[in-house]
């Protein structure tokens, strides 16, 4: 039986909303937990928007890539991200740097649905 949640992250910082949400997706706040199976819930953040951010973590928190080749490492800000990805994209990027690294992530994440 599938379990649904809802985040709603008016007011709320983007790592308070994020962290949830990914401890939600690793089903760690259900009773029956295991970490080698995807847990039976879908997360759904509403109102990223209004999420709470100052203008200094708009500007000054760089988020860094690394494609390998020379020359290859950029930054961007979150005002850069929110720009052409939207609120969406920034929580997406939040919420995949909090779930563990393995073959389980990809699913986890079609689990969670953003809306602005």
């Amino acid at each position: 039986m599938t379990t649904r949640h809802t985040i709603d992250a008016e007011g709320k910082t983007l790592g308070f909303v994020s962290s949830a949400a990914a401890k939600i997706l690793m089903g760690k706040t259900s009773i029956d937990y295991v970490p080698n199976k995807v847990a039976d819930v879908i997360v759904t953040i509403t109102n990223a928007g209004k999420t709470k951010m100052s203008e200094r973590r708009m500007k000054e928190t760089l988020h860094e890539t690394y494609s390998g080749h020379p020359g290859g490492f950029k930054t961007k800000t979150n005002a850069k991200i929110i720009d052409k990805k939207g609120w969406q994209g920034l929580y997406e990027l939040a919420v995949y740097g909090m779930l563990p690294a393995n073959k389980l992530r990809p699913l986890m994440m079609k689990r969670l649905t953003i809306k602005d």
